[in-house]
């Protein structure tokens, strides 16, 4: 007698995610995060309105060499600082204290692949760049009669410059989050290394005026390149003949930031961890 057996349906487990479909959710819950933090939030955007609002209001009448306007001038700094500090200075010191207080572990526990969580990162930091950046440009614009790019060929260049300068202060902030020590100690860390090297990039200066040996420990730095990117976008042509080169150097302001990009990327894959070094 032959007993016939009749075979149960197997059901299929879903496939997880791709990392593609993490990191595009990520930038969301990044984003929803950063807003949370209503000081953080306060302070990206105000500190370069303020930053303008001061040094436009002390040094408004003050023309450097070229005839361009302080105000001019200094627009291109202090948008570039402003990035800096919502890259590289914001993203350092959240990952710490998301380290710190076990929030990385737990997405570890999840399967959140780090290539996801970097790419979320660097999702937010693009977004909230351009929010800074639109309050910060009708300020210098109708408070302070800045002229904006001149044409489609200028604000394309300040679009590439803002955009890789975003990613490489991004790659680099994760990069800095491992260095060991509590969260505040690399806060304060982060910060004072920031505040030196606005002095030595030329932010609240004309880069030319500054001592030689700033000039070089700058020139090793993204910020110097993505200020003088920022000059090349807001400054009459003629102004390039005022800079250290003689140029804009626009083809060696992307191979720096290019490189510094590249360079973060490596570092934060050997070094990022998602625990504290004494957990």
């Amino acid at each position: 007698m032959t007993v016939l057996t009749t075979a149960r349906p197997t059901t299929a487990r879903p496939a997880p995610p791709s990392t593609a479909h993490i990191a595009l959710a990520r930038v969301g819950v990044e984003l929803r995060l950063f807003a949370r933090e209503r000081q953080q939030v306060v302070f990206s955007f105000a500190y370069p309105v303020v930053m303008m609002v001061v040094f436009g209001s002390v040094l408004g009448g003050d023309v450097l060499p070229g005839g361009v306007p302080f105000p001019q001038y200094f627009l291109a700094g202090i948008a570039a600082t402003g990035i800096m500090l919502t890259s590289f200075q914001a993203v350092g010191t959240a990952i710490a204290d998301e380290r710190e207080a076990g929030q990385l572990e737990r997405l570890q526990l999840l399967g959140t692949p780090p290539a996801a969580y970097f790419a979320g990162k660097a999702g937010q930091v693009l977004v909230t760049t351009a929010a800074q950046l639109a309050l910060l440009l009708p300020v210098a614009r109708y408070g302070y009669d800045v002229p904006l790019p001149v044409d489609l060929g200028h604000w394309l260049t300040f679009l590439w410059v803002a955009a890789l300068g975003a990613l490489a202060g991004t790659v680099l902030g994760i990069a800095v989050s491992a260095l060991p020590g509590s969260a505040s100690s690399l806060t304060t860390s982060i910060s004072a290394f920031a505040i030196v090297l606005q002095f030595f990039s030329g932010v609240f200066f004309a880069f030319p005026e500054l001592p030689g040996w700033m000039q070089q420990v700058a020139a090793v730095f993204p910020l110097k390149w993505l200020t003088q990117g920022m000059r090349s976008a807001f400054l009459p042509e003629q102004a390039a003949a005022f800079e250290v080169a003689g140029g804009w150097e626009h083809g060696m302001t992307a191979l720096v930031l290019v490189a510094w990009v590249i360079i973060g990327v490596m570092v934060c894959v050997r070094t990022f961890r998602w625990r504290r070094a004494d957990g």
